[in-house]
């Protein structure tokens, strides 16, 4: 029941992600961090079971660091990124599959923002917006009237508002905190969040 939002604009992508950690009936907490910070200009939004979530995240993230401790400062591009995710889900899938969907956004000098599009199956698209969960049936509208060519920070953000917008008046599930993040030439960073990830 997880909910991940993206949108490119000139310059950069901005993710934002539900807040709450829940099976079956019950929410155990309503503060997760769900975007996770892959390198300095990279994160990934995920969608799936908290144990998938925390395990393919942190493998991805760590195994990107030890790609550019072995290659002497060598940093793989967010497409190099984008595929190895791909490859592992796919690998994985006839071992032990990580029930985990991704959106995946970087910088590079040469592309600017870009957002890759991951489900388990190991299925990779690049994309302009993009969503997973049940929230792709509400905000998939907003993405097509509203996201235009060249738009800028403040667009997009806007964007992903309206998203959140509509998931908390239409969708059935309580969602009620989400967190925002945006990378750009200056990194990774925190937009906004409605509960503090830190608060255990």
């Amino acid at each position: 029941m997880d909910t991940v939002v993206g949108v490119c604009y000139e310059g950069g992508v901005v993710i934002a992600a539900d807040q709450s950690n829940g099976r079956s009936i019950l929410t155990y907490q309503t503060n997760l961090d769900k975007i996770a910070k892959l390198s300095s200009h990279s994160m990934m939004g995920v969608s799936g079971p908290n144990c998938d979530l925390v395990n393919f995240t942190q493998y991805v993230a760590k195994n990107i660091n030890l790609y550019e401790l072995s290659n002497d400062g060598t940093k793989l591009s967010t497409k190099a990124q984008a595929n190895f995710a791909r490859g592992e889900l796919a690998t994985a899938l006839r071992k032990g599959p990580f029930q985990v969907n991704v959106l995946l956004a970087g910088y590079d000098d040469k592309t600017k923002g870009s957002l890759y599009h991951l489900d388990y199956m190991g299925a990779m698209q690049k994309v302009k917006y993009g969503a997973q969960g049940y929230a792709q049936y509400f905000v998939s509208s907003i993405f097509d009237k509203d996201c235009t060519e060249n738009m800028t920070e403040e667009d997009a953000v806007k964007i992903v508002e309206k998203c959140i917008k509509e998931i908390h008046t239409r969708f059935l599930m309580s969602q009620p905190n989400f967190i925002i993040k945006k990378v750009d030439k200056d990194g990774v960073k925190v937009l906004s969040f409605d509960a503090d990830p830190a608060d255990t």
